[in-house]
């Protein structure tokens, strides 16, 4: 027995069409997922220090976190023990804009959304609006493009100020350690995974510029179509 006959096909070509139509917001929806593990990641930087109390200090947009040791009756204990990065510590440009642009790249991807599921929608209607599709998927092209900016921008300056220039990031005064005694700072994933993410975004805009000139070529094929029924019925 024939599990696939030409009675198929139609369907089957329908079901591609509209999974052609989701890249774009797929793409999206994926790009948000890792913007927001990177906006509550705790290593968007990692200091090591000589110290033999702390030793390392991971750094979150919001916390900071680091292993500490106590002497409890004799007993040495290691905890990881928390902090939050407000108004007490010598914040960097690069930090406090890292946490700008990283929120309103979050901000922006719902508006994606919402405009991408606005354009299948009219796209499953018996006459649908071609010209509102295009300027749905415009506006995802364009808001997009600016949130995989935005994400690129945040996590690259806040890893090259790190490694490679100089940070004014500093320590409240009761911090166990001082930012003297940095001996080393140690590459983590944050980068690699917001320029993955900014290329996710990217994509996602690629996709919707392809819906956009697939339908300005189908509006070109209807119109002459359109002109020529118009003078058959003058």
């Amino acid at each position: 027995m024939d599990l696939f006959t030409i009675h198929d096909i139609p369907r089957f070509a329908n079901t591609m069409e509209y999974i052609l139509k989701l890249r774009g917001i797929l793409s999206s929806l994926s790009a948000l997922v890792f913007e927001i593990v990177i906006a509550s990641s705790q290593s968007w930087r990692l200091w090591e220090f000589n110290n033999k109390i702390v030793q390392f200090v991971s750094f979150g947009l919001w916390k900071a976190h680091y292993p500490q040791e106590f002497n409890v009756s004799g007993t040495v204990i290691k905890m990881l023990v928390q902090t939050p990065i407000d108004s007490t510590w010598t914040i960097s440009p690069e930090f406090q804009y890292a946490k700008t642009l990283i929120i309103w790249a979050i901000l922006m991807k719902p508006i994606v959304l919402i405009f991408g599921a606005i354009a299948i929608k009219i796209s499953c209607m018996k006459d649908p609006f071609v010209e509102l599709q295009m300027h749905c998927y415009k506006v995802c092209a364009l808001v997009l493009s600016v949130s995989s900016l935005f994400t690129c921008v945040s996590v690259s300056w806040n890893h090259f100020v790190d490694h490679y220039g100089q940070t004014t990031l500093d320590f409240p005064p009761d911090f166990p350690v001082k930012k003297e005694a940095v001996i080393g700072k140690h590459y983590t994933a944050v980068f690699p995974t917001g320029v993955l993410t900014a290329t996710m975004s990217f994509l996602g805009v690629m996709f919707f510029l392809s819906e956009i000139s697939s339908l300005k070529l189908q509006s070109q094929v209807k119109a002459p179509g359109a002109c020529l029924v118009a003078n058959q019925e003058a």
